[in-house]
């Protein structure tokens, strides 16, 4: 190909992400329902030492329980941004949420965000499979080739774990949103189409049972599996 050429490519849209349920061994993720999430939710983003979950979230925290289930109606409501519950099968509890927004299906770009990790699904081996299924089911299932992730640019955790997850650094964006009144820089972070194979191939193998010990201790760190420093 010329320098200054474009290579032309299947201009089919991908499909639209629709509400429907994906199963892992740790977690389940599953459509935002109010009566079912919200309680749970609540309970465990609402309370002493909680508000550094909602520091770098464009919502919350919430006064009382009453407007978050009100903020929860909406989300389940909206269909982008379109929001899921992540669920611990064994308590049947949501323990997070997270959304597929700023949907292109004619462009093939999704954007994962809206992520909300409870203390009890933080650090956990559900946290990384929830990523890994709302990944694959936008790559393999609807067809998107560009998966994307933004954050605050001071918010060094979820650049850390975007890192970690495989995404590709591309850049700051100065002064890209005004969030709770203050300025937003936002890191942007992507994985394309033909980066996911390998993307997938190293979710499975830190996910895979016999990469953790006795004690559920991590043999090999998926950061160093995607070429990051562990």
């Amino acid at each position: 190909m010329e320098p200054g050429t474009a290579a032309l490519i299947d201009p089919s849209p991908a499909k639209l992400p629709k509400r429907i349920r994906l199963e892992g061994r740790f977690v389940t993720v599953e459509p935002l329902d109010p009566a079912r999430h919200a309680q749970s939710l609540y309970q465990a983003s609402h309370g002493d030492r909680q508000e550094d979950l909602w520091r770098y979230l464009w919502d919350g925290p919430y006064p009382n329980r009453e407007a978050f289930e009100a903020a929860v109606r909406q989300k389940a409501a909206s269909q982008d941004p379109l929001s899921f519950a992540i669920v611990d099968p064994r308590s049947v509890l949501a323990v997070g949420h997270a959304a597929y927004l700023r949907i292109t299906p004619e462009h093939r770009v999704i954007e994962i965000g809206s992520i909300l990790f409870t203390p009890a699904l933080q650090k956990t081996a559900g946290a990384t499979e929830a990523m890994y299924l709302m990944a694959r089911h936008a790559f393999e299932d609807l067809g998107y080739r560009r998966y994307e992730w933004k954050c605050d640019s001071l918010n060094a955790p979820s650049r850390r774990a975007a890192l970690r997850l495989g995404f590709r650094f591309e850049g700051i964006f100065r002064q890209h949103m005004i969030i709770k009144g203050r300025n937003r820089d936002t890191a942007w972070f992507s994985i394309l189409d033909s980066e996911w194979p390998a993307r997938k191939a190293n979710f499975e193998q830190w996910l895979d049972p016999a990469n953790f010990d006795a004690n559920g201790n991590q043999k090999e760190s998926l950061s160093r599996l995607n070429g990051q420093a562990s």
